[in-house]
């Protein structure tokens, strides 16, 4: 099967570089599919997970706080503010800020803003999906 080269950057560093078969990830318009010779594009994407298909055809998870994936020839670039591989994820560190979202969306005041609450429980939920998906591929293996 045909492959093409895939990099994910984050503000911090870059994450993930190499040849893959397909990658999955959820674009500001919906759900995008990329396949080798896909035609070119630019578009932002949401707080999510971009799914990854290797040439040995494992699968690798990678939540990303959103950003932009640009689609060339032979070449696909994923960049983010944050990314995170799904089997660095914490899920206690993230059922925990998943609670606090929750309590601050529940109590919050007049003076905060409910979009950016609202915003930030997204976040915590793409990570806890990005962590379950990996830990369900991991026991798929076994």
């Amino acid at each position: 099967m045909a492959t093409f080269n895939l990099t994910i950057v984050s503000a911090e560093q870059k994450i993930f570089s190499g040849v893959v078969k397909s990658i999955q990830a959820t674009g500001t318009e919906g759900e995008l599919g990329i396949l080798p010779g896909h035609t070119p594009l630019l578009t932002g994407i949401k707080p999510g997970i971009v799914k990854i298909t290797l040439e040995n055809d494992n699968e690798e998870v990678i939540y990303v706080s959103g950003g932009f994936l640009e689609v060339q020839p032979n070449i696909v670039t994923v960049l983010a503010d944050v990314a995170i591989r799904g089997s660095e994820l914490d899920q206690n560190r993230i059922l925990e800020a998943k609670r606090k979202a929750e309590e601050n969306i529940v109590s919050h005041h007049a003076d905060a803003d409910l979009d950016v609450l609202t915003a930030k429980l997204s976040k915590e939920l793409a990570k806890l999906r990005a962590y379950e998906l990996t830990e369900k591929l991991v026991k798929s293996k076994r």
